[in-house]
This record gives structure tokens, sequence and C-alpha cells, in this order.
């Protein structure tokens, strides 16, 4: 079998890899039947001569192989036919602006294995880049509340070598008695938990967070569902209950919009979910959350504040509540000021894809390049020989719409 490393093609151009030129090397000796091929690219956080140097071949075309991988969504005209492709496809929650590219990977009959719903055999996710989008997010967040209140300032996370010098530039720090609530418990929300355990922030439960009113230091507290919903009907909280039915759930956050300076989102949220606060929800006299760091990224979804995705050259801008309305960051101190990168772990391109690419070969090309007894690569498949797979046939109207 033969695997093509692809290059990214989506404006603007991702810097990260699917194999680092070690771990190309590295698969060669573990599955014998795979052969590895990189195409040329000149974004990409490893060069060309850097898998040259580890013997891999590095050419234009990659039509004759059987495997092809990328990160981001692969551009329409460049998709081959009857070829099985790994990357993020952005299809499965019905994101319009990726109609036409899974309608082509069905007319090409191309079998789409998508990074977001590869799990394992008890429905955990086993590969993404969640850690990094935590780490680098939380540094964000600090990095624009010190900015926004003048009391310190970062080195951008992009322009460090890498997590190791992100890491140190936040011991240079000192910070103020700030109230830091974060949302999650996944991957991205540990990538957060890491920054702050790494600060020694100290920590509080939730009810001790929001008792505190001015604290002597720093604190944070995480937040689960169970801190940000309550049953409609007023039943007792169930965690399972409120992930098959998120519709009978109410908000409960906004206690904690009061008593927070910088908020970090990391939770993932369904739209049938309720919302941690309305936009007049952020017009009220004590609402106190002045910097947001929205890592999940959904435009107008649980954060009103997000309105559109930021860039890692520009990842701040300010929302009036007020006027509803996007202002440059960090012009008044009566707006809220917002990090929403959506690819934030391409700041640190080169350890996320050390990451990523090490979850490949434990966990998905055994299933790959051999028996698939658990059946990874065929959960993953959101298409097949020009057909949605069964797991996905609710995206049908979805493709059908013109």
């Amino acid at each position: 079998m033969k695997l093509g490393i692809l290059r990214e093609g989506k404006t603007p151009p991702d810097n990260r890899v699917p194999l680092t030129p070690e771990q190309c090397v590295e698969v060669q000796q573990k599955f014998k039947n795979v052969q590895v091929v990189v195409q040329t690219s000149s974004v990409r956080c490893f060069s060309d001569e850097d898998y040259r140097k580890k013997g891999i071949p590095v050419q234009e075309d990659v039509l004759d192989c059987d495997v092809l991988m990328g990160v981001k969504e692969v551009p329409i005209n460049e998709l081959n036919a009857g070829k099985i492709y790994f990357f993020f496809s952005h299809t499965i929650k019905m994101q319009d602006y990726n109609r036409k590219l899974l309608q082509t990977i069905l007319q090409k009959k191309i079998q789409l294995v998508d990074y977001e719903v590869l799990t394992d055999k008890n429905g955990f996710r086993i590969i993404g880049f969640g850690r990094f989008a935590g780490l680098v997010g939380a540094y964000n967040g600090l990095l624009a509340f010190g900015l926004r209140n003048r009391i310190f300032d970062l080195k951008p996370a992009h322009q460090c070598a890498g997590l190791e010098e992100m890491l140190y530039q936040l011991n240079l720090v000192n910070l103020p008695p700030v109230k830091i609530a974060f949302t999650g418990d996944g991957r991205v929300a540990n990538g957060v938990l890491e920054v702050l355990e790494f600060m020694k922030i100290q920590r509080l439960l939730p009810e001790q967070f929001l008792e505190t009113e001015q604290p002597e230091k720093p604190v944070y507290t995480q937040l689960l569902p169970q801190h940000y919903a309550r049953r409609k009907d007023g039943s007792a909280f169930d965690l399972q209950h409120f992930f098959k039915h998120p519709g009978m759930y109410e908000n409960a956050f906004l206690p904690f919009t009061r008593v927070t300076d910088l908020l970090i989102a990391a939770a993932y949220w369904d739209p049938k979910a309720p919302v941690l606060f309305t936009a007049d929800d952020m017009k009220a006299p004590d609402f106190h959350i002045n910097v947001i760091s929205d890592i999940t990224c959904d435009i107008e979804g649980s954060i009103p504040s997000t309105k559109r995705a930021s860039t890692i050259a520009e990842p701040f801008y300010d929302y009036n509540p007020e006027t509803g309305g996007l202002e440059p960051p960090f012009s008044s101190e009566t707006n809220v000021t917002v990090q929403a990168v959506d690819n934030l772990p391409n700041e640190l391109p080169k350890d996320a894809s050390r990451d990523f690419g090490r979850n490949l070969i434990d966990k998905v090309f055994p299933s790959l390049f051999g028996e698939d007894s658990d059946g990874i690569i065929e959960r993953a498949s959101v298409t097949k020989e020009g057909k949605l797979t069964e797991r996905f046939l609710y995206l049908q109207d979805f493709v059908e719409r013109k």
C-alpha cells in the first residue's frame, strides 16, 4: 500500500502535517507493506528537504497512492477519484460551506475517513489536535488579558520555537489576583488545565469560586455541564441524559458571569443545548467577564460575542455589548475582548504534528494497514463507493440540497 502525505491547499495554508519525517520512516519500518511519499510543499512546518534527508520520496504527483492524508479540507479540484482520503472534512455537522466538498467526494467515489470521528470500540475519540488547541487557547487568553489591562506582554505562541518556549514565556508573568473559569473536561480542556497548573494557579471548586469575591492571588475553576446547565423540569442533572436530550436543559451559567474575569471556553457545544449566556445578558451591569478565549469558536453559538473567527496574525477583537458590533481590540474598557482563532494548534505546528502523528501510528494505522477488527476505520468512514455509510445517512438531505 502506498501512503501519500498531501500538501495543505486550503487558504490560508496550514503548516501542520499528519506525519513528521521521522514518523514516516517509523511507519515504513513498522508496517512492512507500506511505502510513504510526500507531496511537494512550500508551507509545511517540515520542509521537503527534511523528508528527503530521511529517505522519503518527495514528489508533485501522488496519483499512484492508495491512501492520501492531509490535515484540513482538500480543495475540490485536487480530489482524486476512487482513493481513500483522511482529513478533517468539517462536513459532519452539515456545514453549508463544505456541502460542495461532500457532494464531490460522493461523485468521485472517494472513501472519506474523517479524523474527527475516529473512535475506539468504546466510542472515545482517539486522535485530534485538541490538546494543543487548549494549550494555545489558554495562552492566548492570558496574552489578551495582559494586553487589555496593560500589565504584561507575552511573545505570541506562533513566534515561539515550540511548546517549551511558550511555557517559558509564562514564567515571566506576574499574574494579578484574576479569576479564571474554563469549561469542559475533554482533550481541549486538559490542554487548558496544563497551562493553569504549569503556572501554579490555585484551583477552586465552582462553589468556592462563586463565593470568593476578591481573592488574594490568581484562582481558577473548571466548569462541567452540571455547573452551567440544569433540567427545565427541575429533575436532578444526569450527564448521559444531557448528552442525549440537550433541549431539555436550560442555562445555569449566569452566576459565573458575575464573578469571572477571564473565561476560556473549551467544551463541545451542541446547538440543541442552552447557550452559556445571551447578548442581552452581556448588557447587564453585573456582567463581569472582560476577556473571552473561545477555543470552540462556534460562530454565534454558545457565546454571542464570537461573531467571527480571528486569525493567528490578528487573534483578538473587541465586542461592544451595547451595539452588538465588533471593534478593534482593547479599544474600550466597556467592551469584551475576544480570542477566537479557529486553527490554534497551527501556532505550534511541529509539536502538534508530532503528537498527532504519534496517535496515528499507535492507534489508527494498525487498523488501516492490518485488520480493522475494532471497526475503527469503518466507523470513521463517512463515504464509501459513492454513498454515505450507514452511520452518516443523516447527511443525505444536506447533500441533496442545492
